[in-house]
């Protein structure tokens, strides 16, 4: 019965109030190529699942962060420990957190200790020019990180000179400061952002202390020049986060707190002739430091951990009259400092007395042909990890989008793709932990197929997917050896992910050609997942079974006038887990705006319906938070 009330509520919000969180935008499908392999095409001619969040979308959503703004995307499952995205696991199509790639300008930035720290990035949400969110497994385009997607941030370019200035302030003692600024040369440009974030949090432990408070601060610097025989880039940034962890790790203590310190800087070159190469190198570094009693290492020793990954990548293209052929190779390093992951230093590094280090090599060649009604693209992979046992392992993939007519299309699409274990997985044997540094990579076959209609002013796609993993890795806890039980990393045999996802997407203003009527746009989505796993009966997972099972979207985002903007976004959850406090429930978020052409002031609210729901065991998440705020453009 609740389930039918949620789906007939989320009908009535379509229908009555309209319009989609524009999570994707149609207007640019001609001009907007992504990178889902090596060779990019137009988003209209790819053969893959991409969603496109533009500008326009994210200065339109209810949300303060990357972390809340995903939340809108169909495909993709974001799970938060502590609000404003001080703790987030994002994955996709019933993956885990650790199975997806996050990439700033097409750098991977994704973290190779855990992916709970992959999200820390170090842009704010001013930043981002548009987000390419790509599900299914990318490793010919995307590396080792990207068994089940990737998340491409990609930020402003300006074309003159300006600057922005943004404060807000709201409850729980939130406030946020940042401010960016664009100069534009004769043949460069120059962007620079920094922000500071803080709350009291929105609970407190059971002495009546701060248990869920944060302090962030953020920089980005990315600068471009446009030379005769190339374009060169280059960009650095810094996510510094201080947050109460509450009981995050661990329901018996509820004073914890941790600290998160990243860094990176990459270079990318492009050529511009015939012969198309593109070099890169980067490097990122994190640090972390665990308390499981906030500020008292006397009562139990905090855990540290440094990891640093450096990578370059080149590969070219050029054009022929049989399509676009690619070819490339890669190599990325990844190591880590700590005090209980990896093996026994010989000699100490400070508090660091375990370390690990691993290598990847990466050789790849994709051919791809884009005509006018048809589209088609095949590659193989070739990896060596010295991290494993298991040599040289090939994963093809291919696909193809044929338009049957101006408006109806049909993709397909076949892929195979892996991950290595994280640092964490193969040596996390403390707290109640029991790690297995024998443990194998993550392989994936992924099939996926659906139609897409793009009509004027409408967007529909349906898709049907079939993941078949092997080796899947989790953590499990025997449940007949009682609560205090280990939890164990493994491999699992075999996990099965069958989906359906299905989309609805109306522009009011493209289909009616009326610029005073208020309903801007309409989006609804609904997404199905069933995962069946081969796995021994009585034991308990703690990540890889626990996926959106229904998910239900629809935003509204509305005009009144030539000043005032307003947005609401809802979303239905009914998750598959073990826990009794994990119930499906229904939230609604809304952003209503005063837009001048120097300056907007804004009230936006989350949880506006107050409701109470979990993400993850017996952690709550925060009820109704109001927030005002003002940005200022100069330009």
């Amino acid at each position: 019965m609740t389930k039918k009330i949620t789906i007939a509520a989320v009908l009535l919000l379509s229908l009555l109030s309209a319009q989609a969180a524009r999570a994707q935008t149609y207007y640019m499908l001609d001009s907007v190529s992504v990178t889902a392999s090596k060779i990019p095409v137009p988003l209209h001619k790819n053969t893959r699942t991409v969603t496109l969040i533009d500008s326009l979308s994210i200065a339109s959503a209810p949300a303060e962060n990357v972390n809340d703004l995903l939340k809108y995307a169909l495909g993709v499952d974001v799970r938060q420990r502590g609000a404003m995205g001080m703790q987030t696991d994002i994955s996709m199509r019933g993956g885990t957190y650790n199975q997806i790639a996050i990439l700033l300008n097409g750098i991977d930035i994704s973290d190779p200790q855990t992916g709970h720290n992959s999200a820390d990035f170090p842009v704010n949400l001013g930043d981002i020019d548009h987000i390419e969110v790509l599900e299914g497994p990318s490793a010919r385009g995307h590396g080792a990180t990207s068994m089940i997607g990737a998340i491409n941030i990609v930020t402003k370019s300006y074309g003159r000179n300006a600057a922005t200035v943004n404060l807000e302030g709201g409850s729980f003692g939130y406030g946020n400061v940042n401010a960016s600024a664009a100069l534009k040369g004769r043949s460069s440009f120059h962007t620079l952002s920094a922000g500071y974030q803080r709350s009291d949090g929105f609970n407190r432990n059971a002495a009546g202390g701060l248990n869920s408070d944060f302090r962030t601060f953020k920089s980005f610097y990315h600068g471009r020049a446009d030379l005769p025989a190339t374009t060169l880039e280059w960009q650095a940034g810094a996510s510094l986060k201080d947050f109460g962890s509450s009981t995050f790790y661990s329901a018996r203590f509820d004073d914890q707190f941790e600290h998160t310190f990243k860094t990176f800087a990459a270079v990318k070159a492009e050529g511009k002739g015939a012969l198309h190469f593109t070099p890169s190198v980067y490097w990122t570094r994190g640090e972390d430091r665990f308390e499981l009693f906030r500020g008292a290492p006397q009562r139990y020793p905090f855990n540290y951990h440094r990891t640093n990954t450096i990578g370059g990548d080149f590969h070219f293209s050029f054009d022929s009259r049989f399509g676009r052929s690619a070819f490339g190779a890669g190599v990325r390093h990844e190591a880590i400092r700590s005090t209980n992951l990896g093996e026994t230093l010989g000699t100490p590094e400070g508090v660091y007395v375990r370390g690990l280090g691993r290598t990847a090599f990466t050789v790849f060649a994709e051919h791809g042909v884009v005509l006018e009604r048809f589209t088609a693209s095949a590659g193989l992979t070739a990896v060596y990890n010295t991290g494993n046992a298991e040599g040289v392992r090939f994963y093809p993939g291919a696909e193809m989008n044929l338009r049957l007519t101006d408006a109806l299309r049909i993709y397909g699409s076949y892929n195979a793709s892996y991950r290595m274990p994280t640092f964490t997985e193969l040596y996390y044997s403390v707290g109640g932990h029991l790690a297995d540094p024998t443990l194998k990579a993550e392989k994936v076959h992924a099939f996926e197929g659906g139609l897409k209609f793009l009509g004027k002013g409408i967007r529909a796609v349906a898709t049907v997917y079939y993941n078949r993993g092997k080796d899947i890795i989790d953590w499990i806890q025997d449940v007949h050896a009682g609560e205090d039980a280990p939890w164990m990393s493994v491999n699992h045999t075999v996990l099965n992910t069958f989906g359906q996802e299905a989309t609805l997407q109306f522009s009011f203003a493209e289909q009616l050609g009326r610029k005073g009527f208020p309903l801007r746009s309409l989006s609804v989505g609904y997404s199905h997942i069933s995962q069946d796993k081969k796995t021994d009966a009585g034991f308990r997972s703690l990540y890889s079974m626990e996926y959106i099972r229904h998910r239900i979207t629809a935003q509204a985002d509305f005009r009144f006038g030539e000043h005032v903007a307003a947005n609401l976004s809802y979303r239905y959850v009914d998750r598959a887990t073990g826990s009794e406090l994990i119930k499906p429930y229904s939230l609604l978020d809304a952003k209503v705006s005063y837009e001048r052409p120097a300056w907007e002031a804004y009230l936006r609210v989350n949880n506006l319906l107050n409701r109470e729901y979990y993400d993850f065991g017996d952690i709550p998440q925060p009820g109704l938070w109001f927030m005002a705020g003002i940005r200022v453009n100069w330009q």
